[in-house]
């Protein structure tokens, strides 16, 4: 029988990529952490949201079909729980939907959400240092018990953990990103220079003069200079 320190261990394993030790991308990381979270925590639902960067769209994952489509509407309306928590870096106490505080500080979003069976939530940040990358949205129904403060602090624990490997998500595109950009200057700086031999040989010219005419032709037909250069290369074309 598999017991509550188990399941912790577990989920937490499977956030950093199960034991092949894998990084989850970002919409399989929320969708897990939204996945696991209701079983963990005693609660009818939950919700993610996330954004490594302000000018990227954030992306939504919900652990039932209504809490994603509550996401997605919180996203656009820029309201509830997992947007306010997203924006200031700060956990949102469990709100009930039918008050009046809910009601006027959401108001599009309260009455959706108890539209779709969900009486109220409470939010946790996803921090990475003083930065909030994200939010964890867990939704309740009228069956759940109330948080304990320990289930209040793995929720949080849950949420900052995934941020963390949010960021390393992110780290890790952002040097595929320079790499293959570092590969591809090199590639054109190799073909450039052999463009370069190909006319200078042919025409007589020096290596400058070779250079000013691959350039002169690129700028002339509005193409990448490394693109003519490889034509040159290639026999495609013949600059004189």
């Amino acid at each position: 029988m598999t017991t509550p320190a188990q399941q912790i261990a577990d989920v937490f394993v499977e956030l950093s990529g199960g034991s092949a030790g894998t990084p989850l991308e970002t919409p399989e990381l929320l969708s897990t952490l939204a996945r696991c979270t209701p079983g963990l925590l005693g609660v009818r639902a939950a919700g993610t949201v996330a954004a490594m960067d302000d000018g990227t769209e954030p992306q939504v994952a919900g652990s039932e079909e209504a809490a994603q489509l509550l996401k997605r509407e919180a996203l656009k309306w820029r309201e509830g729980l997992g947007t306010d928590s997203r924006l200031s870096g700060r956990p949102l106490s469990c709100t009930d939907f039918d008050g009046r505080p809910a009601r006027q500080r959401w108001p599009r979003y309260a009455p959706r959400a108890l539209e779709l069976g969900y009486t109220g939530a409470a939010a946790f940040p996803m921090r990475t240092g003083e930065r909030s990358v994200g939010a964890l949205v867990l939704l309740r129904s009228p069956a759940d018990a109330p948080l304990s403060e320990e289930k209040t602090a793995l929720a949080q624990a849950l949420a900052d953990f995934t941020a963390l490997a949010l960021k390393r998500d992110h780290e890790l595109h952002a040097s595929r990103t320079l790499s293959e950009q570092l590969e591809y200057a090199l590639n054109s700086r190799v073909i450039i220079e052999q463009a370069k031999g190909v006319l200078a040989t042919r025409h007589g010219l020096t290596m400058d003069g070779a250079f000013a005419l691959l350039r002169g032709h690129a700028r002339a037909h509005r193409r990448l200079l490394s693109d003519v250069a490889g034509d040159v290369v290639a026999g495609r074309l013949d600059l004189g």
